[in-house]
């Protein structure tokens, strides 16, 4: 039974990848809470770059879109019982290129020390004996984590507080209960232009280090993340995303650090080839 079941779903896989099937429905796994990138509103109802972006790719290839928000800390399980196709909310590939099976990056991003203007956090040093705050099972939290990056200042901090959302440590920040967090820079500046006091933060000018955004597939799911690609490198050549993140103003940081574009779209899509011939 367990081997006509294996037969069933890669009998299922190919018909769908082989352009037989005539519909599938790609269901994107993302934060709930991470804008500008992703998010759920009060209402229900889903937005930001990366939702756009696949939105995008699905009617490119005729596919049904589907939301799928999680908890970030439950995205590893959520996409391994096969609840979503994918992880694609400014997520980061560095340090994680063995656990996924990724798409082509898409967006340089750079992490970064936020804290308030009258803190007297100036540089990394300022940050000893400070409580930092990081959200819970980000690239930011790895990094401080990690012996060849920032663990090291890490270990300086008084104390390193997790938080569910980047929201609730903002708010905690604001509140006086932490000192400063580790965060990327969209979703900083994102969320100082949200606020209804931006003159009250402060961004470090010594960056924690810098990384790539893509998009996650389950290990060896290469034929959906060939698809994918094909479909981003389309969109890029044509400025459908160079577009997208031109369109609302929480989208300019994004813009800022693109890096699959009309510009290097033709580059990306000759390495892919290149790739592809030296694997057979």
């Amino acid at each position: 039974m367990k081997k006509l079941l294996t037969i069933a779903l890669t009998l299922c896989l190919l018909l769908t990848f082989s352009g037989i099937a005539e519909e599938f429905t790609f269901i994107q796994g993302f934060d709930y809470d991470y804008p500008p990138y992703s998010y759920r509103n009060d209402e229900g109802e889903v937005g930001g770059f990366d939702i756009e972006v696949a939105q995008a790719v699905c009617a490119y290839l005729d596919w049904t879109w589907e939301p799928f928000p999680l908890n970030w800390d439950a995205k590893d399980g959520e996409l391994n019982q096969g609840n979503c196709d994918c992880i694609w909310s400014g997520f980061t590939m560095n340090g994680l290129e063995d656990k996924y099976t990724w798409s082509i990056p898409y967006s340089d991003n750079t992490q970064v020390i936020l804290t308030l203007a009258d803190s007297g956090i100036n540089t990394l040093d300022d940050l000893a004996g400070k409580i930092v705050g990081v959200q819970v099972a980000t690239s930011a939290l790895a990094l401080l984590n990690d012996e060849e990056g920032q663990a090291e200042l890490a270990a300086t901090f008084g104390e390193l507080l997790t938080y569910e959302t980047y929201t609730l440590a903002i708010n905690d920040l604001l509140a006086g209960g932490i000192d400063a967090i580790a965060i990327d820079i969209t979703t900083c500046n994102y969320n100082i232009a949200n606020s209804a006091t931006p003159e009250k933060f402060a961004v470090l000018e010594e960056a924690l280090g810098s990384e790539q955004y893509g998009i996650g597939f389950r290990l060896g799911e290469t034929e959906l993340r060939d698809k994918v690609n094909e479909a981003l490198i389309a969109l890029a050549k044509d400025g459908t995303i160079e577009e997208i993140a031109k369109s609302k103003e929480e989208y300019a940081e994004i813009l800022e650090f693109l890096s699959l574009t009309a510009a290097t779209a033709d580059a990306i899509e000759a390495s892919l080839l290149a790739e592809a011939d030296t694997a057979e």
